[in-house]
């Protein structure tokens, strides 16, 4: 594997640590490792290590700096043939986010600290994978960034046990009390705090001393200033020395009788504390963040509240004044780095992580509409799990039809969008913000218009996949044109899938029925007064409001209907939605027969349902064809504005109807000739398909439909 890791600079500090550890051991362990930031005192131990360094200031805020940075970036993982970028820090993050999706790599983040919400800090949330150190930080990545939990990772830091070997406490100085705070310069760190409990324990110990250690050269001068005083002004100048962050942290803290952690605000982890413990240093330390996660009070260190100089020095002075308790926190405070910090798990775990994330794929497949495409989208679903066997794949549908997926075995998950109501206008950009926090390296978009274009691009997805057919295609970046000869529906898809590698797949559709639903429809046909062993003829009398010329007759479903009940006994059972209720009223007032009547009565899931407890169905171009074919119902198709070679689904179970006429297939909506196609099927003609089709109904049959 080849990792490339971004930090701002490399100065002392946890994140810089982890990162050069992290190089080291990819070196060790035969990858390559390649760090990018502006420089720093610790940059000399990645050369030591067998890493690569390349300089760049990745962690200036400035707009023109970034954007010479990314394209700097892109040069550098191309050059290098990185595999994932690792970002451990906000600017470089959004820098290396959009680099590694121009070049199709893999991004992913460690999340070092409990950030303020606001743009910059969401981006640390981006990653394909999301590392936090604790349940602290993970939890707050969570509840403020909606992080995704399933995209989270925790990997506990690391201790060199070896480096940061066990000083016996009977082994620290005699002669003073050495009291030491080691971290960057900031405000939120409470170095004016510490030197201030610093005074008040002078006042009670004569000999104290105290240490400062951090990397002044990166600090404002501004807060430098303010510490400076505050020793003058305490008259500190021959208890507090400072220590500069080139020196190395397990020497000073083998000096060290007390470390002290005095954040003033949430602190995400505290590496010098586990560090200090590993020493067998008691830890003195402020009640803030992840921190408390590692000092139990009285047990592997001592807590104060925050911003409470006074407090500090009462808690460090107990520390000083009982011996048995000082000797206690030492041991515990080992054992317990011992047991949950080693280096070695967490390296390995690390690496578990690069390893998996590569494997893993995130597809997201788009098939919004209609519910007749819907079921015809099945057997690419099926393609693309048989070729992507482990990866985490989800489909975007209409909230209509997010009910027909929902069992489907080769799916994870059914993402329902609702482009009429909730996600229009501001509405999509807000999807396409939830689908990017799900990190998708692949989309497949079936549905081919304006807006699965536009939201698969908002969403930064690297590869997007689909036909090159005007519509915003240009956003796609793997495209075909659509193909020139007459294709089936599912094969339709297939040429998308060729661009993927899949080049023969099974068109079988399938469906799958909710069991409350199945329950719902026997009950529903039991209610109706249905004969035993009487078979059931679905009728879908109306293809669609908007497509009339789809439409057979009425009055034909009604002789057709009349021949059934005379010469098979049958009973028709009408499907279709409640605006197709003038169809309904008018078919019932002209047949002899007495049909069961679900037109407005049931939903989807329903009408799936009642359709499996048919014998056969009788349907135009519409949603009802595709489901029958997706049970193995058998059906007998009427078409004449749509040509069937590119609309019939496959099954073994089913008859075609059409009726060539000059002018079909016209593909209109509204017909000035008399609607010719669909009127030359004759009822006759049907019902022989239907004999031709269906045995006569036995008790066997009954019993394997669930009635």
């Amino acid at each position: 594997m080849n990792i490339l890791q971004l930090v701002p600079k490399l100065n002392i500090g946890g994140v810089e640590k982890g990162t050069i550890e992290v190089a080291k051991y990819l070196t060790l362990h035969g990858h390559k490792a390649v760090v990018v930031s502006a420089g720093g005192v610790m940059e000399k131990y990645l050369t030591a290590v067998g890493a690569r360094h390349y300089t760049l200031p990745i962690g200036k805020k400035n707009p023109c700096v970034m954007l010479y940075c990314y394209f700097k970036l892109k040069d550098i993982i191309r050059k290098e043939k990185i595999d994932i970028v690792h970002a451990r820090s906000r600017v470089p993050a959004l820098i290396g986010f959009f680099a590694a999706r121009s070049t199709l790599r893999t991004f992913i983040t460690t999340a070092h600290g409990q950030y303020r919400k606001h743009f910059l800090s969401k981006v640390m949330g981006w990653g394909k994978i999301v590392i936090c150190a604790n349940e602290t930080m993970a939890s707050h990545m969570k509840i403020n960034f909606d992080v995704p939990i399933n995209k989270i990772k925790i990997i506990a830091r690391g201790v060199d046990l070896k480096k940061f070997s066990f000083r016996e406490p009977s082994d620290a100085g005699s002669k003073s009390f050495k009291v030491g705070m080691i971290s960057r310069y900031s405000p939120l760190k409470g170095h004016l705090d510490f030197i201030q409990a610093i005074s008040y324990l002078s006042r009670k110990v004569h000999n104290l001393e105290a240490i400062i250690m951090g990397d002044r050269a990166s600090a404002k001068d501004e807060y430098l200033k303010k510490i400076d005083l505050a020793v003058k002004k305490y008259k500190l100048e021959s208890i507090v020395t400072f220590r500069e962050s080139y020196e190395d942290v397990a020497k000073v803290l083998g000096e060290l009788d007390c470390l002290v952690s005095a954040n003033r605000e949430q602190e995400a982890f505290g590496r010098t504390v586990i560090e200090a413990q590993s020493r067998g240093v008691p830890v003195v330390a402020t009640k803030v963040g992840g921190v408390v996660e590692n000092v139990e009070d009285n047990k592997t260190g001592l807590l104060c509240e925050p911003q409470d100089p006074a407090g500090m020095s009462e808690t460090i002075l107990k520390l000083m004044q009982d011996k048995n308790l000082y000797h206690e926190i030492s041991i515990n405070a080992r054992n317990f780095v011992e047991q949950k910090y080693s280096l070695e798990k967490m390296m390995d775990r690390t690496i578990d992580i690069y390893k998996d994330v590569l494997i893993q794929k995130n597809i997201l497949v788009f098939k919004i509409s209609a519910l007749g495409d819907v079921i015809l989208s099945v057997p690419s679903l099926r393609a693309i799990r048989n070729k992507f066997k482990t990866a985490v794949i989800k489909v975007m549908v209409d909230i209509k039809f997010r009910d027909i997926l929902e069992k489907c075995p080769y799916i994870d998950e059914v993402i329902a969008c609702d482009f009429s109501n909730r996600d229009k206008g501001a509405g999509l950009l807000k999807l396409a913000e939830r689908l990017r926090k799900e990190d998708f390296d692949i989309s497949i978009d079936f549905q081919n218009n304006r807006k699965s274009h536009m939201v698969s691009f908002l969403a930064s997805i690297p590869e997007r996949y689909g036909y090159d057919n005007g519509k915003y295609s240009y956003l796609l970046n793997r495209k075909i044109s659509l193909p020139k000869k007459k294709t089936s529906p599912v094969e339709h898809q297939g040429y998308i899938l060729g661009l993927m590698g899949i080049t023969h797949f099974d068109e079988t559709l399938e469906l799958w029925e909710l069991p409350e639903s199945s329950s719902w429809a026997r009950n529903f046909l039991e209610d109706k007064w249905l004969k035993k062993g009487q078979e059931i003829i679905g009728f879908s009398i109306s293809a669609s409001k908007k497509w009339k010329t789809k439409n057979w007759p009425v009055s034909d479903f009604a002789k057709l209907a009349d021949m059934l009940a005379a010469k098979r006994s049958a009973r028709v059972l009408l499907i279709g939605a409640e605006e197709d209720r003038e169809y309904a009223d008018e078919f019932i007032k002209r047949t002899d027969a007495k049909p069961i009547d679900a037109v407005g009565k049931t939903d989807i899931s329903g009408m799936i349902s009642l359709i499996s407890k048919c014998d056969a169905m009788v349907t135009g171009d519409s949603a009802p064809m595709h489901v029958a074919a997706a049970l193995g119902v058998p059906f007998v198709s009427l078409f004449g504005p749509t040509d069937p070679e590119r609309h019939l689904p496959s099954s073994g179970k089913s008859r075609v109807l059409y009726k060539k006429t000059r002018c079909s297939p016209c593909y209109k909506a509204n017909c000035f000739f008399g609607y010719k196609c669909m009127r030359a099927i004759k009822p006759e003609e049907v019902f022989k398909a239907l004999d031709s089709l269906i045995p006569k109904r036995t008790i066997a049959n009954l019993t394997d439909r669930g009635l």
